[in-house]
């Protein structure tokens, strides 16, 4: 076997390896990917270390709707992801801090976690802008015994 073999398989290796990494890469960002829950928020729903699958075209086409659970930036700390339940869209009256009513501004949504007596939610940071919002859980795929589709009917 000669050099330019090798070099030639080498390199036809690194192609396939690098059209499936960009294919992959291209899923998780504009299709789907998952997600691993953690923390109260959304018990009963959701526990810590449930597995997610969720999709990314709803949010990019505006299409989310009331009672759909999201995967968004954390307003307060864009280092962090948060999983809630979108509760209000744009011009919905809601009940905010202290139970005063107030309404969702245009562009935005409001969410709260279904632990609602253990959610650091809308009702403390205010309306989210739809920006913030990374994708549209469908599903839970872990554990096993308690897969499931997360989506409206």
């Amino acid at each position: 076997m000669g050099f330019t073999s090798i070099l030639g398989k080498t390199l036809g290796f690194a192609g396939c390896a690098l059209q499936y990494a960009c294919f992959t890469h291209c899923t998780f960002e504009y299709v789907g990917d998952f997600v691993m829950c953690s923390g109260p928020s959304m018990e009963p729903t959701l526990e810590t270390n449930n597995i997610l699958f969720t999709e990314h075209i709803t949010p990019r086409m505006q299409r989310l709707r009331r009672g759909d659970i999201i995967i968004a930036k954390c307003p307060t700390n864009p280092k962090q992801n948060i999983c809630k339940r979108i509760t209000g869209l744009p011009g919905d009256k809601v009940k905010g801090h202290f139970m005063r009513s107030q309404y969702v501004p245009r562009g935005h949504v409001w969410l709260e976690g279904d632990n609602s007596s253990n959610s650091s939610d809308s009702r403390i940071y205010g309306a989210v802008p739809q920006g913030l919002i990374r994708s549209r859980v469908v599903c839970r795929v872990w554990p096993l015994d308690k897969i499931s589709t997360l989506t409206q009917v």
